[in-house]
C-alpha cells in the first residue's frame, strides 16, 4: 500500500493552486506549510522547492516542460483535482505517486450524462432551436423510458449513471476492460451494441481507450442509435463520428471534443442530430469543495501515516 516517507515530526510543504485550498489544508495540521505557485513560472524557489505534495490546479492542468518538476527534488505525491490522470499518468519521475479526485466529479457528471441522454432522446435540442426561431412545432422523438443503455466504463460514475438511470426502467448493461458479475467486457462490444439504443462512454483516457470509438465500433451502432460521450475527445475518432452524424445514421451528445477546445468554425458546430457542450459536465458549484474535500482527507491520510487512497496506475 503507497504512504509518503516521511518523518513524523517534519513540515508537509504542499504546492497549491489557490488561497481557498491553503487555507484549507493548513487547517489540517501545523506541520503543513501550503505554498501557492504557478507551474508556468518555472522552479520553484524557498521552501517551495522542498515540497513534497504538489496539487495541479484542475480544469486541463498539465506538467509544464520548464524545469518545474527537476526543481522539486523532494516530490513525492501530486494529488490531482480532477478524476481524469490522462495528463500526468506515466509522466512523473520514479517514486512520485499520483492520485486523482475519484468522486469528487461522480454526482455533477453523472447527472450531466443522464440529463444529455433524455434531452437527446426527446429531441429538446430541436424544440429549443424552434422556440428561439418562434415556431410552434410538433415532432416525436424517442424515449428513454425502456431503452436499452451499454454504459461503457463501470467505474464510480459508470455506476452512479446505472443507478439514476433505473427510474427510467431501461435495459442497462455495463461494459469494461475486463468481465466481471455484472459487467461485460469490452471484447464483447461488436456483438453488444447492434442491440443497444444509447451508447454512454465514461472510460479513463489509456492507450487501450484513445481511439476506441472509430468507424468500426460506431458502424457495429443501431441506426438512430445515440452516442454520449462523458469521458474525453479522445476516445472518439471525430472524423468517423461527423460521417455518421452527417450521414444522419446515428445521433450524438459530447460534453468533450477531439480537439478541445473547439475552433471556431469546426464541422461538429453544425452536425445534425449533434447535443453539445463545452466540457461541463463536472461543473456544478458543489464540485469545487468536493475536489478541495479530496485533497484535505489524502493529506489527512499522509499527516497520519496511513496508506494513499484514489492511487492511478502508471499505464
Amino acid at each position: 500500500m503507497a504512504r509518503l516517507n516521511l518523518d513524523p515530526d517534519e513540515p508537509l510543504h504542499v504546492l497549491v493552486p489557490s488561497r481557498a485550498i491553503a487555507a484549507a489544508v493548513e487547517a489540517l495540521s501545523p506541520r503543513v506549510r501550503a505554498h501557492r505557485v504557478d507551474p508556468a513560472d518555472g522552479a520553484p524557489t524557498g521552501d517551495a522547492a522542498g515540497a513534497q505534495v504538489w496539487v495541479p490546479r484542475g480544469g486541463g492542468a498539465e506538467i509544464p516542460d520548464n524545469g518545474f518538476l527537476e526543481g522539486l527534488p523532494r516530490l513525492q505525491l501530486v494529488q490531482l483535482l480532477s478524476a481524469g490522470a490522462e495528463r500526468f499518468a506515466g509522466r512523473l519521475p520514479d517514486g512520485v505517486l499520483l492520485c486523482n479526485a475519484r468522486g469528487a466529479h461522480t454526482p455533477s457528471t453523472a447527472e450531466w450524462a443522464v440529463t444529455a441522454t433524455l434531452a437527446a432522446q426527446r429531441g429538446i435540442p430541436h424544440f429549443v432551436r424552434e422556440q428561439d426561431a418562434g415556431r410552434w412545432s410538433s415532432a416525436t422523438f424517442s424515449s428513454l423510458v425502456g431503452a436499452r443503455v451499454l454504459v461503457v466504463g463501470a467505474g464510480d460514475i459508470g455506476t452512479t449513471i446505472g443507478r439514476m438511470l433505473a427510474g427510467f426502467d431501461v435495459e442497462l448493461t455495463y461494459v469494461a476492460r475486463t468481465a466481471r458479475d455484472g459487467v461485460r467486457s469490452t471484447a464483447e462490444l461488436p456483438q453488444l451494441l447492434p442491440h443497444a439504443d444509447v451508447v454512454i462512454l465514461i472510460v479513463p483516457v489509456t492507450p487501450e481507450t484513445t481511439g476506441m470509438v472509430d468507424a468500426r465500433f460506431l458502424a457495429a451502432m443501431a441506426d438512430g442509435a445515440l452516442l454520449v460521450n462523458a469521458a474525453r475527445g479522445v476516445v472518439v475518432d471525430t472524423d468517423a463520428l461527423l460521417a455518421e452524424l452527417t450521414a444522419g445514421r446515428l445521433r450524438a451528445a459530447l460534453d468533450v471534443t477531439d480537439p478541445e477546445p473547439l475552433p471556431e468554425g469546426h464541422p461538429l458546430w453544425s452536425a445534425p442530430g449533434l447535443l453539445l457542450t463545452p466540457h461541463v459536465a463536472g461543473a456544478v458549484p458543489d464540485t469545487n469543495a468536493r475536489a478541495a474535500a479530496a485533497v484535505t482527507d489524502q493529506l489527512a491520510r499522509v499527516l497520519a501515516g496511513q496508506p494513499l487512497v484514489n492511487v492511478v496506475d502508471r499505464y
